[in-house]
């Protein structure tokens, strides 16, 4: 009996022993977690490195997880139309020409006859351009990586850059093709969302990076954070110069313009989305500024820029009208013309328009934001053009749609994305970008 009962007092003791080591574990658990809390809202050490490790967590479990499945990225859209390919085409209004677009569900370029006819593409899937030396260490699926901005030449060369939606960075690189798609040069600088070519050939491109460096009186930016950067290139894809755009803004008259980055852009400050070479005929049009600097949009700060490349400053800056903008363009009138991904927020239906705007006074000159029926709308990306006839085109990147429309607002041409996914084909993959091109623009025999 003796015996039972000292078992007995043994496993009560060890059963007592469990729960309080349970409880001894529970409270320390409890004093991390308290203690972490404190530190991250005190933001001291190792804050910082909390929350980077956090973030890269739920990147990598975004990128493996939520991106396996192509439909969840951005590059796809539900259908608003079951209609395909153009269908709308008054040629006695159509500026004459080739329109040359990009998809997001794959890496091709389309060139276009007016009646939609596929006259030419280039194909180049960034996996037979990839290489373990890039910095691109482990790239999406070919799935998820489209050319998002293209150059073509008159010979039958394309400039393309690589964007992998999913990923952070998720700029890619820049390849240059033949007429074949075959690869004439490759560039891994993590080039994204636009780029242009000077008069000598020289390449302008935006790139992006994780950084760490702080930025005197900018500790409301996000410790590690993505930072964008003007490369130069030379015709043959090699590095010439690198500016960080960032510390350009910082080192500027306009550097009041990093405490207006809203809260949700602290790890993006200035998310750059354009690039163009000032022309002679630009520069006229925009008081201190001179041929060969830069114009730049910063999208989440609201500004248009330009860059001077040799003393890298700002040297001229505006805020418009406009909200989450996308490809400014200088127009031989002197007049900005813009996307306006967001300005039209207290509209019940299409949130997008775009302006001409008066660059010396700000004022709206000229809109479109589409009709009750097809309003305009594409929160992200977007572009327009405006052509020789006074016609703009513009790519509803959301709606995967190309149209041309008149200065009273007429839809003269549309050519709706003809891909499609889903059990349905309820959805569309974006238009990432548009050009019309003058119908004697490629060398003859190239087409």
């Amino acid at each position: 009996m003796a015996s039972r009962t000292e078992d007995y007092s043994s496993d009560s003791l060890s059963g007592i022993d469990r729960v309080m080591r349970a409880i001894s574990i529970g409270g320390f658990a409890l004093l991390l977690f308290v203690g972490g809390v404190l530190v991250a809202i005190l933001g001291v050490f190792p804050a910082p490195l909390l929350k980077d490790a956090y973030n890269g967590g739920m990147a990598l479990y975004a990128k493996w997880t939520q991106y396996g499945d192509i439909i969840q990225t951005d590059l796809w859209r539900e259908s608003r139309t079951d209609a395909r390919g153009v269908v709308i085409n008054d040629p006695a209004q159509v500026q004459p020409g080739y329109t040359l677009y990009s998809s997001g569900h794959e890496a091709t370029a389309y060139l276009l006859s007016s009646d939609g006819a596929v006259v030419h593409s280039w194909t180049r899937p960034y996996s037979t351009v990839w290489s373990d030396a890039t910095p691109v260490r482990n790239p999406l699926p070919d799935q998820n990586v489209y050319f998002r901005r293209l150059k073509a030449f008159p010979n039958g060369d394309l400039l393309a850059i690589y964007e992998g939606a999913g990923d952070t960075p998720y700029g890619y690189g820049m390849v240059k093709l033949d007429r074949e798609s075959n690869v004439l040069w490759s560039y891994f600088g993590r080039t994204h969302h636009d780029f242009d070519v000077g008069p000598d050939g020289a390449i302008y491109a935006l790139t992006h990076e994780n950084r760490t460096k702080a930025l005197k009186g900018m500790d409301h930016l996000e410790a590690t954070r993505l930072d964008d950067f003007l490369e130069i290139l030379s015709p043959a894809g090699k590095l010439l110069k690198r500016v960080s755009l960032l510390e350009a803004v910082a080192g500027s008259r306009f550097l009041h313009l990093l405490h207006t980055v809203p809260a949700h852009s602290l790890a993006d400050p200035l998310h750059t989305n354009t690039v163009k070479v000032l022309t002679p005929e630009m520069a006229a049009a925009i008081p201190g500024t001179k041929s060969g600097q830069i114009l730049l949009s910063f999208r989440d700060i609201g500004a248009v820029v330009v860059l001077d490349v040799e003393s890298e400053d700002i040297v001229w800056a505006l805020r418009g009208p406009w909200y989450g903008q996308h490809d400014p363009d200088i127009l031989p009138n002197g007049n900005l013309l813009i996307f306006d991904n967001l300005g039209q927020f207290d509209q019940p239906s299409g949130k997008s328009r775009v302006l001409e705007i008066d660059p010396r006074t700000a004022a709206i000159v000229w809109q479109y934001g589409g009709t009750d029926d097809r309003p305009l709308d594409s929160e992200i990306r977007a572009d327009q053009q405006r052509l020789p006839n006074g016609n703009t085109l513009i790519n509803e990147s959301n709606g995967g749609r190309l149209l041309e429309v008149t200065r009273s607002g007429e839809v003269v041409w549309e050519y709706v994305n003809p891909v499609r996914r889903g059990d349905s084909n309820e959805w569309i993959p974006i238009i990432a970008g548009g050009e019309r091109l003058e119908p004697s623009f490629f060398e003859p025999g190239v087409l």
